[in-house]
């Protein structure tokens, strides 16, 4: 689905552009089912930082109906993450003084400084630090975070205790600890997961993972699955969100900055990731500016209600995919759902099997995971791919914001060896036929006369200048006895610097004692400005810089060599030392 054009400005509402009727219903589907599945987070994930569970609920709510206001995506859901919620724990432990009842406030405030972190970051445009994030690095990801959310599962389906992390000692550890496997648990796990893969493929009006939810709720009534050791969500708090003004202690300013600015980092990471590789997946733009909108307003509306830090939720927004959610319709549903949950539907929920909930995360996880793409960066680029599978290994060994410097600093690196060593070619004319072609590629085509030109495919600055210094030493030591100029085609350098002025006036004298004169066609207009500026076009002399090839081969058809001679030496004294010094 393709979303509509972004206004410019600021988005309010900008995902119900376009809205349609008949989108009433799978948004409403999508809605009850990224509230079943993320109720068991929302009241888990709080622990983590040694925060109450109610929180874990305001932050599923309030956020949800902010992004949905000024979030720009259509299928984007915000809410708790497991790796913004870790880096909030390390945060909190970095204040010796904060009292356990003063955790909540504290949490809260660094949502709001969160918040005003992306406002802040939106007004400079920080979001163009998204575009690093290419696609195989995006197919990689998504791979990575399904897999991490099926490995996540194993305890919730089989009822062991599995306390590794990362992708293959979970199952190393599942496997050493096989014998306390739950099998009641993991039968109600595959029977789910099976009934998930039925309700899809004979697309029922309802969707499968509120099927699972309703489904695993009666059974667990009628044989009382608690009883019988399948772990269940347990007992709901009955408080609902209340707008208040965090009023923290026992942190400092400075560390409650310094806190905030390490989540802040990691959940744009995480979450413009994440919204990056569904919109990659769902066919739609994804402005990384607007989205910082979307995730300030939310982190504000989390800080207001007592909640803490939130971003883009994979497991939710996956199952929104999944289910066919087209607007942020979905997430009003959810956090609506959630919110009556809260105040009525407790003693149902209380019941809900664990298993089941796993169940549905790994069906959404699988469905995710894109083979074909995987597939088709391997046959295009064996290159991209090493950085799809750093992408798709590296979150899950060293977590999200490690894991996208590690492949983002591939991908720099891979970049950078590659602007370091430009390609150059020779070019000739083909007897018949109007301009230049390059004589590896022509077999037909003849080296011009008395000229050799050498095509520079690259800029000429400071990290290539020696690659590029060395390559033209070589044509110039092959160039033919007759050769009267060397002239380079610059229409591929669109930026120089003045290590690569300082280059080119080397090549030019090293020509000049060979009796070779150096010229430049088709100069950029910038390029032109600063070799003007490192004295560098005076010591060339204005007739070796011409407009196109033709220009410079008409030149050189029309230029006697006595005088040609006699015109160089006289530059060459005039230009001594010119950019000498650059």
């Amino acid at each position: 689905m393709a979303e509509a054009a972004p206004r410019a400005g600021w988005p309010v509402l900008a995902s119900f552009a376009g809205y349609r009727w008949r989108w009433i219903r799978p948004d409403i589907a999508a809605g009850l089912a990224i509230a079943a599945v993320g109720l068991p987070s929302a009241i888990a994930y709080p622990a983590i930082a040694g925060l109450p569970p109610e929180t874990g609920l305001y932050a599923s709510i309030a956020p949800l109906l902010a992004y949905a206001a000024f979030g720009p995506s259509r299928q984007l859901v915000v809410g708790p993450d497991a790796a913004t919620i870790t880096v909030l724990a390390a945060a909190l432990a970095t204040m010796p003084g904060l009292a356990a009842a003063d955790r909540p406030a504290v949490a809260a405030m660094l949502a709001l400084i969160v918040g005003g972190f992306y406002i802040g970051a939106r007004l400079l445009g920080l979001g163009v630090l998204s575009t690093f994030l290419s696609r195989p690095i995006l197919v990689g990801f998504f791979a990575g975070i399904s897999l991490s959310i099926i490995t996540g599962q194993l305890k919730r389906v089989t009822g062991v205790d599995v306390e590794a992390e990362g992708l293959i000692a979970p199952f190393i550890d599942f496997a050493r600890k096989a014998a306390t496997i739950h099998w009641p648990s993991l039968a109600l796990a595959v029977a789910m997961f099976v009934l998930l893969q039925a309700t899809s493929a004979s697309r029922l009006p309802i969707p499968g993972p509120v099927a699972v939810v309703v489904v695993s709720v009666v059974l667990s009534a009628l044989f009382d699955f608690k009883g019988h050791g399948i772990a269940v969500v347990g007992e709901i708090p009955s408080s609902i969100p209340r707008l208040a003004l965090p009023a923290p202690s026992g942190a400092t300013f400075d560390q409650l900055l310094l806190g905030a600015g390490a989540i802040f980092l990691v959940s744009f990471a995480a979450g413009i990731v994440t919204a990056r590789s569904f919109g990659q997946r769902g066919g739609y733009p994804v402005d990384a500016n607007r989205e910082m909108i979307g995730f300030g307003a939310a982190n504000f509306a989390a800080g207001l209600f007592s909640a803490f830090p939130v971003t883009a939720s994979d497991s939710r927004t996956a199952i929104n995919a999944n289910i066919g959610g087209r607007s942020q319709l979905a997430s009003i549903v959810a956090a609506l759902a959630l919110l009556v949950t809260v105040l009525f539907l407790r003693p149902a929920l209380a019941i809900l099997p664990i298993p089941a909930l796993g169940a549905i995360l790994i069906a959404a996880a699988v469905s995710l995971i894109d083979v074909p793409a995987l597939r088709e960066i391997w046959r295009i680029s064996r290159i991209e791919f090493v950085f799809a599978m750093i992408a798709l290994f590296a979150p899950i060994s060293l977590g999200v914001l490690n894991g996208v410097v590690v492949a983002i600093g591939a991908t720099f690196a891979y970049l950078l060896r590659k602007m370091m060593y430009p390609r150059d070619a020779l070019l000739g004319r083909v007897a018949g036929h109007e301009g230049f072609y390059k004589l590896h590629r022509h077999p037909e085509a003849r080296p011009v006369p008395g000229m050799t030109i050498a095509l520079v495919q690259g800029d000429l600055l400071f990290f290539d200048a020696d690659h590029v210094h060395a390559r033209l030493h070589a044509i110039a030591e092959a160039m033919p006895a007759e050769t009267r100029w060397l002239v380079i085609d610059a229409s591929a350098v669109t930026q120089i610097d003045s290590t690569g002025a300082a280059m080119l006036e080397e090549v030019r004298a090293d020509l000049a004692r060979r009796g070779v004169r150096l010229g430049l066609a088709e100069v950029h207009a910038e390029v032109r400005a600063l070799l003007e500026r490192a004295g560098f076009l005076d010591a060339l002399g204005t007739g070796m810089i011409f407009d196109d090839l033709d220009d410079a081969l008409r030149a050189l058809e029309a230029a006697p060599i006595a005088e040609e001679t006699h015109e160089q030496e006289a530059e060459e004294g005039q230009g001594r030392g010119g950019v000498g010094g650059v």
